[in-house]
This record gives C-alpha cells, sequence and structure tokens, in this order.
C-alpha cells in the first residue's frame, strides 16, 4: 500500500498526514517518517523545518538567507539537516515502524540523492506509506518514476475532499494491516 497525496500549496497535505498519524497513534499503529512545515516570523515566510515524526527531532529543511548551494527561489536547501534528521527518519521508520511517513517528495527535497535512496527503499519495502508529492514534481524525472508506479494510489486534495481523505487514508491503512496480521 503506497500512497501518494498531492495538490497546490497551501491546500492541506501535511495537515491531513499529520491526522492519519495521530489517527494511527490512537490505534497504537507506530508511525516513523519525516514530515516539512513552513515557519512564519511576522506574518512572512521565512522558511521551511523537518521533524523526525517518531523521535520529535526537528531540523531546518530551508531558509531565506543560509550560505549554501541548493537553491529553491529565495530558500537554501540544508542538506546536512535533510540527511541527517529526515532520511535518518524514514530508515528508523522503515526498520521500527508500522507506517511509514514522507513529507515532502519535492524540489527541496530532491537535492539529496540518500532522500532520493531511501524514499525507492520505502517504495519497494512492503511497508504501507503515506507520502505527500508537490504539485509540479512531474518536472523530475525521479518524481514522476514514483507518482507512476502501478502500486501507488494518487489522491488529489481539493477544498472539496480534504475533510475527508484523512479518514479516508487512515481505514485504508488499519484495513492493509489487519489483514496482514
Amino acid at each position: 500500500m503506497k500512497i501518494l497525496i498531492t495538490g497546490r500549496p497551501g491546500i492541506g497535505k501535511t495537515t491531513i498526514v499529520r491526522k492519519v498519524i495521530d489517527m494511527c497513534k490512537k490505534e497504537g499503529i507506530k508511525v516513523g517518517g519525516m514530515i516539512s512545515y513552513e515557519v512564519r516570523e511576522g506574518g512572512r515566510r521565512v522558511g521551511f523545518k523537518i521533524l523526525d515524526v517518531m523521535n520529535n527531532i526537528e531540523g531546518v529543511l530551508a531558509w531565506i538567507g543560509l550560505k549554501g548551494r541548493y537553491r529553491v527561489g529565495k530558500y537554501t536547501v540544508k542538506i546536512d539537516d535533510l540527511n541527517n534528521i529526515g532520511v535518518k527518519a524514514i530508515r528508523e521508520a522503515l526498520e521500527k515502524a508500522d507506517v511509514v511517513v514522507i513529507d515532502e517528495i519535492g524540489p527541496m527535497e530532491l537535492y539529496s540523492d540518500e532522500f532520493k535512496k531511501v524514499v525507492e527503499e520505502a517504495f519497494s519495502s512492503n511497508k504501507p506509506v503515506i507520502a505527500t508529492i508537490h504539485i509540479k514534481a512531474d518536472r523530475d524525472p525521479f518524481a514522476r518514476r514514483i507518482k507512476q508506479r502501478k502500486d501507488v494510489k494518487l489522491y488529489v486534495v481539493t477544498y472539496y475532499n480534504r475533510n475527508k481523505l484523512p479518514l479516508e487514508i487512515f481505514s485504508q491503512i488499519k484495513s492493509y494491516l489487519s489483514s496482514r496480521s
């Protein structure tokens, strides 16, 4: 079971994933992996952080004004934090969790070869994966390949379905996990 969630920026992809994580935890389902989220100061977006879901370790994914080689718009990507926190969280989830979360497969994350490698491992594993993928990810051959996998169920988030999707996705995961036990 591999679930990809896409939609325009700000539509609620990460919120859906967080709700599914909460539902899983309430049912005793162990979830691991990484979430990325924006950081605002004074109403202005200044960067993005990543969170190791299982260990609650936070790092910087990208920030305005950082020195570095990898940029997406005005943000400089912090590859070290992505690899040392995000990639590590996904690896640990593959070993110890029931469900693997990857938020997000997007332009910032795709600068990391380690990230691409662990995403490939997760999608090739027998674990359920819930991942978000940037709406314009088709521009990248790696992301396009993930999105076109035969075992992927793709959800496009809209204003109309975003409140129903967490329960729908959680129900599928729960059903899948109980069919394996």
